[in-house]
């Protein structure tokens, strides 16, 4: 019997279950004490499956030649930069994801972190949990000018949002949709002109080689001193050290973070030393809807992989592979 490994959190319960059960699959919960984000213990548990319903735990080329019988990394969520392509490549091995279930949740963590920041969260609770009563203003959000970098699902999801807010939008993507442009009244400017303007700046792209540490020190210092950074999408679109450094010399206001270059976020993390950044972990897009949903679709894509299928729009590799076999 085939088995199918659970590494993504939450995964305990849920629909994947008896989907994968009534085809034939076992179904196998990685224990949470092996730590998936440790490679030698993921090991431990991957070792002989089949088919891995996987989170944001990397899965690097070390890993992956040790698992002779992997076929399926079935990734919940979109990102799947935590995972050699190359080497599933060299292994035939398929990486797919779950695209268009979980982005009005991550458009939420993106607004309830842009908005905690707008009313001077989290002092305002500590504070009060402090036994202080303490009174002071912050900007209102009203008038300001909200910068969206990636207008694919996720970002359109942030500018539906976002109205009524009444907030000057900015835009940038290539490849954006122009009716959606001129539907919700976004400006598209250029990366460096959205820096420069951007009283709120919310990032929705992918990690790629041009992508990757796009907020630097040089496109910091850009940045108005007032601006505030919001990343539900990727850590490793942001360079820490220079955005601690930023933060730290009031080169920028505040920044929201719930994705990081290394996660889980390591204590020893200047980030957790400064009041001004609110944090989160990597949960943006679980809500319980998009859980139900992504983990549907992730069983689903194993099933149709296993029946002979070929999901195209949810499998990041492989291209030009007309005959894979499980």
């Amino acid at each position: 019997m085939p088995t199918v490994l659970c590494t993504a959190l939450n995964t305990n319960i849920g629909p994947h279950i008896a989907a994968l059960q009534a085809v034939g699959f076992d179904v196998v919960i990685a224990d949470c004490a092996c730590q998936p984000f440790q490679a030698a213990r993921l090991l431990e548990q991957a070792r002989g499956v089949s088919a891995v319903i996987a989170g944001s735990e990397p899965w690097p080329r070390s890993l992956i030649e040790q698992l002779p019988d992997l076929r399926v990394l079935s990734r919940t969520g979109v990102g799947f930069d935590a995972i050699d392509l190359a080497a599933c490549n060299d292994r035939r091995i398929v990486v797919a994801t779950t695209p268009g279930v979980n982005h009005h949740a991550v458009a939420e963590q993106t607004l309830a972190m842009l908005l905690g920041i707008v009313r001077g969260y989290p002092r305002r609770d500590q504070v009060v949990r402090s036994g202080t009563w303490e009174r002071f203003s912050t900007p209102r959000l009203m008038g300001q000018t909200v910068g969206v970098v990636g207008l694919g699902r996720i970002g359109q999801a942030v500018v539906q949002k976002l109205a009524g807010f009444g907030v000057k939008l900015l835009g940038y993507d290539p490849y954006a949709n122009p009716q959606f442009v001129a539907q919700h009244g976004i400006q598209m400017v250029s990366l460096p002109e959205l820096y420069r303007q951007a009283d709120y700046l919310s990032l929705h792209v992918p990690v790629t080689p041009e992508t990757r540490h796009m907020i630097n020190a040089e496109t910091l210092a850009t940045m108005k001193p007032t601006a505030v950074l919001i990343n539900t999408a990727r850590g490793a679109l942001v360079d820490e050290a220079a955005l601690y450094t930023a933060l730290s010399m009031g080169k920028l206001r505040a920044a929201a973070l719930d994705v990081f270059e290394v996660e889980p976020l390591p204590l020893t993390s200047p980030l957790l030393t400064l009041p001004n950044v609110l944090l989160s972990g990597h949960i943006a897009g679980l809500d319980n809807e998009s859980q139900f949903d992504t983990l549907t679709m992730a069983a689903d894509t194993i099933i149709q992989l296993k029946h002979g299928h070929w999901p195209q729009e949810r499998i990041q590799n492989l291209r030009g592979v007309t005959e894979w076999t499980w």
